[in-house]
């Protein structure tokens, strides 16, 4: 059974994989998500790499095996689940769960993961928007861009936000920015620095680009303009 450095390593492989977009993830990248030394880093990926979870090529970088990959989704299926269940049942704040779910990721047993999965309904995402890989190690990814990449005038539907601070989270959820919220863009002043959102409930809030770049979004089409009687070319 994989220890849970080894399970931490796996994930955050995972995840810096999927924000940075290349094949191979840099040793100092790794070594900065993991809060330790290179040269500590360097000694673990070895170690993966000699157990079949990564492919490491030195001074370039390093990639999860296809074992390696199915191994992190299982720890983010742990994770995001419990995350779920501490929220919706327990009524944890979602500013709290991640720290929590970092623990009981590597204690939980499977049966008993399972069994969170059927009394919440099979949930697809966990509090934060982010995917919950199926027990089978499949994981959606919709197309969803940061509100750093909206103009004025688009309507979108908040889906993820990719930030655990706890501090991040309280300013998010006080302004009611979490994820299934409608926002219309109304300005975007990338001089200043500053995007400004107008809620479905009428309320605004401002945000700069660096907490705007971490939320992410799907684009919602405008409602179809119906032809008041009499407008011309009717008939």
């Amino acid at each position: 059974m994989p220890t849970s450095t080894v399970e931490n390593y796996v994930k955050t492989l995972y995840a810096e994989r999927q924000r940075t977009g290349g094949e191979l993830v840099a040793l100092g990248r790794l070594a900065t998500a993991m809060n330790v030394v290179p040269g500590t880093v360097t000694t673990m990926v070895r170690t993966l790499a000699d157990a079949g979870l990564v492919h490491y090529e030195p001074r370039v970088g390093v990639a999860l095996t296809p074992a390696g990959e199915t191994l992190a989704l299982h720890v983010l299926r742990r994770h995001r689940l419990v995350e779920s269940f501490l929220v919706e049942v327990l009524k944890f704040d979602w500013s709290e769960v991640h720290a929590e779910a970092e623990e009981l990721e590597h204690a939980i047993s499977d049966k008993l993961m399972e069994k969170i999965d059927a009394y919440l309904g099979h949930p697809t995402v966990d509090p934060h928007g982010d995917p919950i890989p199926t027990a089978a190690g499949e994981i959606s990814r919709p197309q969803l861009i940061p509100l750093t990449a909206c103009l004025p005038g688009d309507h979108v539907k908040l889906a993820r936000v990719d930030n655990q601070d706890v501090a991040f989270l309280t300013y998010a959820n006080n302004h009611g920015l979490r994820p299934g919220i409608e926002l219309t863009i109304v300005t975007a002043d990338t001089i200043a620095g500053a995007i400004t959102l107008e809620k479905c409930d009428g309320g605004t809030v401002a945000l700069g680009t660096a907490a705007a770049g971490v939320i992410y979004v799907s684009r919602l089409e405008p409602a179809a303009l119906v032809p008041s009687p009499g407008t011309p070319g009717e008939g």
